[in-house]
C-alpha cells in the first residue's frame, strides 16, 4: 500500500523537519538536546509526530543505537533542500533593502583565530558593523564538509587549507600559515642544549600525524618520522606534544602560546618547515547575495 501524500507544508512541518534535521547531524537523540535546548523526551514526540505526519519510518532508536532508515536519509536530503531554497528566498528578498538583512553562514576550519592576520575578524567586524541585522552562523568544522555545506547550499563561504579543488567551487586565496615541528617540555629533546640539527635523529622519536588532508608536499615531511599516532584536528597534535610523548608539526601562530610560555620548542628549523595555503570558497555560478558579496569584499581588501 503506498503512503498517504503530503498534501501541503505547516509551520509545525518545518519546526518538526528541524529538529530532525538536527537529531541527524548530532547523531542521536541525546547529542541533539543540548543543540536544540529541549528535553530528549521532547524531541522523541517531535520525531514520532513527524513520522506521523510523513506516514514513514524515519529511525531506528533503542538499544541498539540511533540510526537513520533509508527513508529518513532521504527525507533529511530533501529536508536540506528545503532549507536552503527558503534561506536563498529570504536572502533575495533581503537583497532588495538598502541595508544587510538575513544569515550569513561560514564554514572555517580549526585553529585559525590565533592568525597574526585577523582578516576572517576583522571582515566579520564589518560586516556586523554595515548591518547591524545580519545573522552571523560560523561553523568549525572539518575541511570536506565545509565543502560540501557550500556545495549542498547551506554554507555561503568557507575558509579551507588549498590542498585539492573540486570543479563546482571557486577558490580565492586568503593567506599562507608557517608550520614547524615541535617538542614540549617533558620530552628528552626539549632539554638538550642545542636543537636537534639533523633530520634523521628524529626518527628514534615518536611523531604525530595528521589524519586530514595535506598536499604531496608537505607529506614529504612526514616521511622519516615515527609516526605511531594521529590527530584529526590541530588541537589534537597539540594534545598530544603536550604529553611528552610526541613530537609533532604545528602552525607556528597555534604553538606560540605555549612557546611563550617555555612548554615547547622548535626541533631542526632550517630543516622542519612548510607553508600551508588556506583559501575562501564559493560555490561556482552562485545566486546574488549582497551579503556574502560584502564580505568577501571586506575580506579581500584587508591588507
Amino acid at each position: 500500500m503506498l503512503n498517504a501524500p503530503l498534501k501541503r507544508l505547516a509551520d509545525t512541518d518545518l519546526r518538526l523537519l528541524r529538529i530532525y534535521k538536527t537529531v541527524v547531524e548530532a547523531g542521536g537523540f541525546a547529542a541533539a538536546e543540548v543543540n536544540l535546548g529541549i528535553s530528549r523526551a521532547a524531541i522523541s514526540v517531535a520525531i514520532s509526530d513527524l513520522e506521523t505526519r510523513l506516514n514513514l519510518r524515519l529511525c531506528q532508536r533503542g538499544r541498539a543505537g540511533f540510526s537513520v532508515t533509508n527513508e529518513g536519509e532521504k527525507v533529511y536530503q530533501s529536508s536540506m533542500q528545503l532549507f536552503t531554497a527558503i534561506e536563498s528566498f529570504r536572502t533575495e528578498v533581503n537583497s532588495f533593502h538598502d541595508q544587510l538583512q538575513g544569515e550569513f553562514n561560514i564554514g572555517i576550519t580549526d585553529n585559525l583565530v590565533t592568525m597574526p592576520h585577523m582578516h576572517i575578524t576583522n571582515s566579520l567586524g564589518q560586516l556586523k558593523q554595515q548591518g547591524p541585522q545580519v545573522q552571523i552562523n560560523i561553523s568549525m568544522i572539518p575541511s570536506q564538509r565545509i565543502e560540501q555545506g557550500i556545495l549542498d547550499g547551506h554554507l555561503h563561504a568557507g575558509v579551507i587549507a588549498d590542498t585539492h579543488r573540486l570543479p563546482e567551487l571557486e577558490y580565492q586565496p586568503l593567506y599562507t600559515e608557517d608550520s614547524r615541528l615541535y617538542c614540549s617540555h617533558d620530552h628528552p629533546l626539549f632539554a638538550r642544549a642545542t636543537l636537534v640539527e639533523n633530520k634523521k635523529q628524529l626518527a628514534n622519536y615518536d611523531a604525530v600525524a595528521p589524519a586530514y588532508a595535506q598536499t604531496a608536499d608537505i607529506k614529504l615531511h612526514y616521511q622519516g618520522l615515527n609516526a605511531t599516532a594521529t590527530a584529526t584536528d590541530r588541537e589534537g597534535v597539540v594534545f598530544l606534544i603536550l604529553t611528552g610523548a610526541y613530537i609533532g608539526y604545528l602552525p607556528v601562530h597555534v604553538a606560540q602560546r605555549w612557546v611563550d610560555q617555555g612548554k615547547m620548542r622548535e626541533l631542526a628549523p632550517e630543516q622542519c618547515q612548510f607553508a600551508t595555503n588556506f583559501a575562501i570558497i564559493t560555490r561556482k555560478g552562485r545566486r546574488h547575495n549582497s551579503i556574502l558579496d560584502y564580505w568577501l569584499h571586506s575580506l579581500l581588501a584587508t591588507p
